[in-house]
């Protein structure tokens, strides 16, 4: 057995998403988030990009219920997930924010963005797609937000990070970045939560 494998079979939250049904143990961050800053109620509307394997999907369905609405994005194909509508497509383009804006039936509550880049090894490059796929996920969150919606966005830290947080906060208060238990220790990943949509008013702080 890999050293990999071994850690993976030790991790609880790895355990966790095997025993209570979740498709991957990114699931129990956003459940982390959600119980730290209370982002999403029953009946939301949620926009899930970078969404595959689809565990967040499956932890907002609990979350929002019968009455809520989610639509999954990611640039590979979902195995479907009851409840859920899925969809294919790169975040970055104006055809597929079209189809979410079109599919979500109007202004959504909350967009959350869990999507990472492929990774290279090579850390600058790695920090410097995933700021980019968070300023693509800032732009399809003024699109589709309600006025008081909130936004999640992974990123990987690095000297690019305080620019999108900067320009996150230009459209919401407050703004708080936060690193889950869930996230293994050795990850550079973090998550900017924007709650409180200003509507794309753009009043600074």
């Amino acid at each position: 057995m890999t050293h990999w494998r071994k850690q993976q079979q030790q991790d609880q939250f790895f355990r966790r998403a095997k025993d209570e049904g979740y498709r991957a143990r990114s699931a129990y961050k956003l459940l982390q988030i959600q119980n730290k800053f209370h982002i999403i109620k029953r009946g939301d509307v949620v926009v899930d990009l970078g969404a595959a394997p689809g565990s967040w999907s499956q932890a907002v369905k609990k979350l929002v219920g019968h009455q809520g609405r989610i639509i999954a994005l990611d640039i590979q194909a979902m195995e479907p997930i009851p409840g859920v509508l899925c969809l294919q497509g790169d975040m970055t383009m104006p055809e597929i924010q079209a189809q979410i804006i079109e599919a979500s039936g109007g202004q959504v509550n909350i967009v959350l963005s869990d999507a990472a880049p492929s990774t290279t090894g090579i850390k600058l490059r790695d920090h410097v797609l995933s700021i980019e796929l968070g300023y693509a996920a800032l732009a399809v969150a003024k699109c589709l937000l309600r006025p008081g919606g909130n936004l999640v966005i992974k990123v990987f830290n690095g000297e690019d990070l305080p620019a999108l947080i900067h320009e996150v906060k230009l459209a919401f208060h407050p703004v708080k970045l936060h690193k889950p238990e869930a996230s293994r220790k050795e990850s550079w990943e973090q998550f900017i939560v924007a709650q409180g949509y200003k509507g794309g008013s753009g009043v600074r702080n």
